[in-house]
């Protein structure tokens, strides 16, 4: 499986006085559906930093097309857009209850040595967990 799907609904404290979701919860959307699409694949984040892999966003997109409200009901799809290397990318949509996009976005992660802080590849177990 190439995509993961999470839902949620969007929390009072993560909108501004109008009932609009602020911009930058985005990101923390985004790296939830990350999480939990490398988790389908038994994949944590936490096990990765304790074995030295840190994952730091290098680059990251939005495309926002129709604010989300409080209490809405949020779908984030993630799909990892190519094989991993020393990165690894993602697309993501996130929709409302009504099926609306409300935002297209795209993040670059690096694969890091966190002893070193030098990029590295993707980790042979991480390419055979997801079948490349």
């Amino acid at each position: 499986m190439d995509f993961n799907k999470i839902s949620f609904r969007v929390r009072y404290g993560e909108t501004d006085q109008m009932g609009v979701v602020y911009h930058g919860n985005y990101a923390q959307y985004l790296e939830m559906g990350r999480v939990e699409w490398l988790r389908q694949f038994g994949i944590s984040y936490k096990a990765m930093e304790e074995s030295g892999i840190i994952l730091p966003v290098i680059y990251l997109q939005f495309d926002f097309k129709k604010s989300a409200l409080y209490d809405d009901l949020l779908t984030v799809v993630t799909t990892l857009k190519k094989k991993p290397t020393v990165k690894i990318e993602f697309d993501y949509v996130i929709y409302n209850e009504s099926k609306e996009i409300l935002v297209k976005a795209n993040t670059v992660l690096a694969f890091i040595n966190k002893e070193t802080k030098k990029p590295m590849r993707c980790p042979t177990y991480i390419l055979d967990k997801l079948d490349f």
